[in-house]
């Protein structure tokens, strides 16, 4: 057997059903059918009224509808960033956390064996002059002297491109030969003179006479050559 409302709770599901709420709610709400509701909706408002009411509460369940999902999708963004800022903080206190470490162990003192291998203990060799002896001279050189014809002797410190040789080696006496005579006449000045020297083997010969001088070094074309 169908329920009968009240007076009141028809007066209550017309309030209700102008504010919005649906058929099936109010059915629910007042314990009765839907036919029973829709019945004492259209007695009370008029068939047409209560179809515009019907299409209004439609439209509003839709909008309804939509502000939820929309007010949902707010929810999901907002959380969804709120996780994505505890895992970038996670992370960073994992590096910062890593990083400590890693300066901690880079840092640590590490014994190392020493090594055990002998080195030689031979004076060393001055690599930047060469033996006269491997000099492949060509067949004509100059040389400057003095009115005199005495050989212009420098020490090796004279000459800047020598300059990075160790100061015993800069205190060399030198001679010069020039393979060009166009340099040779450009260096001498005008209390000297340029002598061509035609058989370059001399050098070879006159070394030893040379080097009792104290003439160890002969500076020729970027080469410095050890008598």
């Amino acid at each position: 057997m169908a329920k009968r409302l009240t007076e009141k709770q028809k007066s209550e599901i017309v309030e209700y059903f102008k504010n919005g709420k649906t058929i099936a709610d109010l059915s629910e709400e007042f314990n009765c059918t839907t036919f029973t509701i829709t019945r004492n909706l259209k007695k009370n408002l008029g068939e047409m009224k209560y179809k515009q009411f019907v299409e209004k509460n439609k439209n509003f369940d839709q909008l309804s509808s939509q502000l939820e999902i929309d007010k949902k999708k707010e929810n999901d963004i907002e959380l969804a960033n709120k996780t994505s800022k505890n895992e970038f903080s996670d992370d960073l206190k994992f590096d910062v956390n890593q990083s400590e470490h890693n300066n901690f162990t880079s840092t640590e003192f590490v014994e190392i064996s020493p090594l055990h291998f002998e080195i030689e203990n031979i004076t060393r060799k001055e690599l930047s002059s060469i033996p006269i002896k491997d000099i492949d001279f060509p067949k004509t050189v100059y040389m400057i002297v003095d009115k005199n014809i005495e050989l212009e002797i420098k020490l090796l410190k004279d000459y800047p491109e020598w300059e990075f040789l160790p100061n015993e080696d800069l205190e060399r006496k030198t001679i010069e030969i020039y393979y060009d005579l166009k340099l040779a006449k450009r260096a001498c000045n005008k209390e000297q003179k340029v002598i061509k020297v035609p058989n370059t083997d001399v050098f070879r010969i006159v070394s030893p006479i040379l080097i009792s001088r104290g003439i160890s070094r002969i500076v020729s074309a970027e080469k410095l050559i050890a008598l």
